[in-house]
C-alpha cells in the first residue's frame, strides 16, 4: 500500500516532521529548552531556545532549522520537486550515503521508496 505524503508533514528526504523534536519545539518551549541544553552539553554551543524552530521543507525557509540542507537545496531549489523520490536519479549515491548514517535516515529513505514516483 502506497503512503500518501499529503497525509503527513514529510520533508523532502522522507523524514516525518511531526516526529522531529526540532519541528515540535517550534510550538513547545520545553522541548526547545531541552534541545538548547543538549547542544550546550554535547557540543559546548550556545543555542537560544527561541531559535530552535522549523516549519518543515514546505514551510517558511526563514523558519527552517537547516535552510542550507543539501537535500532541500538539491530536491526543492535545484530540481523543483517536493520529495527526493520524484527525481529521475532517486535514490542517488549521496542520499544512500545519508541514509546509512542513521537509523531514522534509513527509515526515511525506505519511506520514499514505498511512495510511488510522480
Amino acid at each position: 500500500m502506497a503512503i500518501n505524503p499529503a497525509n503527513q508533514n514529510m520533508g523532502a528526504c522522507g523524514l516525518i516532521c511531526d516526529e522531529c523534536d526540532i519541528f515540535r519545539a517550534t510550538s513547545n518551549p520545553e522541548i526547545a529548552q531541552r534541545i538548547a541544553d543538549r547542544f550546550k552539553q554535547e557540543r559546548d554551543t550556545e543555542v537560544n531556545p527561541k531559535e530552535v524552530r522549523c516549519s518543515g521543507c514546505k514551510g517558511d525557509r526563514t523558519k527552517h532549522w537547516s535552510p542550507d540542507c543539501w537535500i532541500l537545496n538539491c530536491c526543492v531549489d535545484k530540481n523543483g520537486l517536493e520529495s527526493c523520490n520524484q527525481c529521475d536519479d532517486f535514490p542517488c549515491d549521496k542520499l544512500n550515503e545519508w541514509a546509512e548514517s542513521g537509523e531514522k535516515y534509513g527509515e526515511a529513505l525506505n519511506r520514499l521508496k514505498e511512495i510511488e514516483k510522480g
